[in-house]
């Protein structure tokens, strides 16, 4: 069985007919969605499976809660968003009202034995940005499951925010970079090519688009890709995350350096380039991002 981040596997999202196709859905243990439409004051979260109302239990919310290790805003900032469960029994409230007793627990516990606690430092999987912090992107690797990339593993070019390279419900391919006791550390940058690979993209004498991402003193770094950024003569009037139009001016491998003259600025603030990945497969063993021959050395190796 394959495990996908909430919301991003429409078969799963449900809506029953009959309170017979709920009893079956739950002898079968099938995993479903559905969107969160209320956390109440006792943190339970309401869902409207259709012929029934579903109630995910605060202890049945994630896995964290029973062990006091999550807070109860992951469970409020569900609210409005699909996410994951089981349909583990049914209850009548004391109003007479018939309700399904759903688990998204049972689903991450299963979740993390049978996919998460066998990714290996190097394997290549699809996650979803839920939250960005200025330290880098939290993501969910699957039913909920939440890990992190931080903001230096986001690309080669550098930026200050991770807003500048993603966006909250976006889909990306992840690497996983680490694995430690209870903590998973991912990456972005090994997907997205080696200096040469994004550098053949370009030539001498073109004049194209890119977005200044640093102004300092001795000039002007300008993001042409993630992965690749050249440098430009300083000016005052340029600020960061402005849309510039460059002509390159030189190509230089041994020194990873491109040179830049900047023909034209704009108002305009885009922040974030197109993410172009060149790794494909399931799993990388090594990353090599300097050009053969190069003064400076990038590399990465995965365990």
């Amino acid at each position: 069985m394959k495990y996908y981040p909430e919301g991003t596997n429409k078969a799963l999202a449900k809506k029953f007919e009959s309170a017979a196709q709920i009893k079956e859905a739950m002898n079968s243990g099938e995993t479903v969605e559905g969107k969160v439409l209320l956390c109440d004051k006792e943190r339970n979260l309401h869902i409207d499976l259709g012929a029934y109302k579903g109630i995910i239990p605060y202890r049945e919310g994630a896995i964290g809660i029973q062990e006091g290790t999550l807070r109860d805003i992951a469970l409020i900032s569900k609210v409005n968003k699909s996410v994951c469960f089981r349909i583990i029994g049914f209850h009548r409230l004391e109003s007479g009202e018939k309700i399904a007793v759903l688990s998204r627990r049972a689903v991450q516990l299963e979740c993390m034995k049978n996919y998460v606690d066998k990714l290996r430092e190097g394997d290549i999987i699809d996650a979803k940005i839920t939250h960005l912090e200025s330290f880098g992107a939290f993501i969910d690797i699957g039913c909920g499951i939440n890990s992190l990339i931080p903001i230096d593993m986001l690309s080669v070019s550098r930026i200050s925010n991770p807003r500048q390279r993603l966006s909250v419900g976006q889909t990306v391919k992840t690497v996983l970079r680490k694995r430690e006791e209870g903590k998973l550390t991912f990456s972005l940058r090994e997907l997205l090519g080696t200096w040469q690979e994004n550098a053949s993209l370009f030539s001498v004498g073109e004049t194209v688009g890119g977005i200044v991402r640093s102004v300092e003193s001795y000039g002007v770094f300008i993001e042409l890709m993630p992965n690749l950024a050249g440098l430009a003569e300083y000016s005052e009037e340029l600020r960061e995350g402005q849309s510039v139009s460059v002509y390159i001016k030189a190509i230089i491998p041994e020194k990873m350096k491109i040179k830049l003259a900047v023909v034209e600025a704009f108002d305009e603030i885009n922040p974030k380039s197109e993410l172009v990945y060149f790794e494909n497969g399931e799993h990388i063993s090594s990353w090599h991002y300097s050009p053969y021959g190069a003064t400076k050395t990038v590399e990465t190796f995965f365990n």
